[in-house]
């Protein structure tokens, strides 16, 4: 396999590599995701199953539904993959952030709109501060 991307959890443990390019890259607003990352949406890249290679440690599986098969690393927890051979035959969706450069795959869509919580819109309008604003 030629190399790509590369990425991996927080802790190091779990390390992978994928080549090609993505089918998409989307941000989710699904429950689900929301639940499982703690997060309001989550950046998924989707890839071929053969693109897909762990080179280091050995994520954890936890199959979050009946179709749905989430994972993770043991030790620190990172979500990494998800697969859904019922609604993404053959692909496998790789957490976009844990990527070594995140910036690599910014993503094209949202989906699960439906689910998407209704803060979400308009929250670009929020005051920003490059750090934690001053306590002052």
């Amino acid at each position: 396999m030629a190399k790509g991307l590369e990425g991996g959890c927080r802790c190091g443990a779990v390390r992978y590599e994928v080549t090609g390019a993505p089918v998409y890259v989307a941000l989710c607003h699904c429950a689900d995701c929301r639940k499982s990352a703690g997060a309001p949406m989550v950046s998924w890249s989707a890839f071929a199953e053969g693109a897909v290679s762990v080179t280091a440690g050995a994520p954890r599986d936890y199959a979050s539904s009946e179709q749905a098969t989430r994972s993770f690393c043991a030790a620190c927890g990172t979500g990494l993959f998800y697969r859904n051979p019922a609604v993404l035959p053959g692909l496998i969706d790789i957490q976009a952030a844990t990527l070594d450069d995140p910036e690599a795959l910014p993503p094209h869509i949202h989906v699960q709109t439906a689910e998407r919580l209704s803060w979400m819109h308009g929250i670009d309008a929020l005051p920003a501060f490059e750090r934690y604003p001053s306590s002052d």
